[in-house]
């Protein structure tokens, strides 16, 4: 079962490097 994560504000500079790292992390973003 994958780990989802909900990113508010992906737009912006954190939240699109959030994003990646938890995409690294095996998250479903």
């Amino acid at each position: 079962m994958s780990k989802v994560a909900l990113i508010t504000g992906v737009t912006g500079q954190d939240g699109s490097y959030l994003a990646e790292f938890l995409l690294e992390k095996g998250y479903e973003v």
